[in-house]
């Protein structure tokens, strides 16, 4: 699940990654911070972490689970392929003005 707050005094979004897994450790590796792994934190079930994200842009990201499976969101704003041959989930930052 995705849960975009935009935060007018900087023009960036605040997202929030959700994703419901049973895992021991899930990361979020997006290409806003260069792919490098984000740890999430898990509450009842639900790995979560946040990152602030410019406004206008799109950017790709997945989640590496328990260091060994890459899983796309079901709540992401599209798809687009990958060079691996599957695809990558997107978030949208695009302002509603």
């Amino acid at each position: 699940m995705l849960k975009k707050k935009y935060v007018k005094t900087k023009d960036e979004y605040e997202v929030t990654f959700e994703l419901p897994a049973d895992a021991k450790e899930v990361a979020l590796v997006c290409e806003a911070n260069g792919w490098e792994p984000v740890a999430m934190k898990k509450s009842k079930g639900t790995f979560a972490t946040k990152l602030r994200l410019p406004a206008n842009g799109s950017y790709q990201y997945r989640y590496l689970v328990n260091n060994s499976e890459w899983v796309n969101d079901d709540a992401a704003d599209k798809y687009v392929p990958n060079e691996h041959g599957t695809t990558n989930s997107v978030v949208e930052t695009y302002s509603a003005n």
